[in-house]
């Protein structure tokens, strides 16, 4: 029982990430804005850490299993 909100919230936290992920990937691959207003450079970076930390904090509520 105290393992599912584990499992949920690593897979929360891993599908966010992994999408802002290729998202941000894709949108700079294309030359487009990943977002509007900001500078490409900053807001890649940004949306890149981001996507890491997401992705890191959903393996590392797999771990806690």
């Amino acid at each position: 029982m105290e393992s599912e909100p584990a499992i949920f919230a690593g897979t929360v936290f891993s599908l966010f990430g992994g999408g802002l992920l290729a998202w941000t990937v894709t949108r700079v691959h294309r030359r487009l804005p990943v977002a509007q207003g900001v500078s490409p450079a900053a807001s890649a970076a940004v949306a890149s850490v981001v996507a890491m930390l997401a992705v890191a904090a959903g393996a590392w509520c797999f771990t806690r299993l």
